[in-house]
């Protein structure tokens, strides 16, 4: 029996849900099938994420897929995945500190070659035979990014639809 964090009283009650993670900065990802524990008393819920590094290597590498270029929130996550601070991120990127606060709170958008370097750069960390570099001509601009799902299962997290 697990007591509630939030209010100390309530005994959790667990049930597998979908979960809109925008914990992780992200707006558009959803983890399908995920056990969230409710308090009855309160209402407070708690999401169960096994394996969360591997997780966030799954959401990054969804994120590179994407043939739009990436969006403010999508270059933080990016940035924060592969560790960076925003003036380390930029060093390596060649640019300004306040560029990449622009880029990352959406006052400008990512330059066409600066978006492919930050792909390959999450693409490099770990080879990826899935992740084809010619894709990275197909890269358009777009305002609205489609709902990524993820679901884990024995073998680890993977991408998976999302239902409307």
């Amino acid at each position: 029996m697990k007591k509630c964090r939030a209010c100390g009283e309530g005994v959790l009650e667990s049930a597998r849900k979908n979960h809109r993670y925008t914990e992780s900065g992200l707006s558009n990802v959803v983890l399908q099938d995920v056990e969230v524990r409710s308090c009855p008393l309160c209402g407070d819920q708690q999401v169960v994420l096994p394996r969360v590094t591997e997780l966030h290597r799954a959401m990054a590498l969804a994120v590179v897929r994407t043939n739009a270029r990436l969006s403010g929130e999508e270059v933080r996550f990016l940035r924060k995945y592969m560790g960076f601070s925003g003036t380390d991120f930029a060093a390596r990127m060649g640019v300004d500190p306040s560029t990449v606060s622009r880029w990352e709170n959406s006052h400008e958008p990512i330059g066409s070659l600066a978006d492919r370097l930050v792909r390959l750069m999450v693409v490099r960390d770990r080879p990826v035979d899935e992740y084809p570099i010619d894709q990275l001509v197909n890269i358009v601009d777009k305002e609205k990014h489609a709902l990524i799902g993820l679901r884990a299962d024995r073998q680890g997290w993977h991408e998976s639809p999302v239902a409307a």
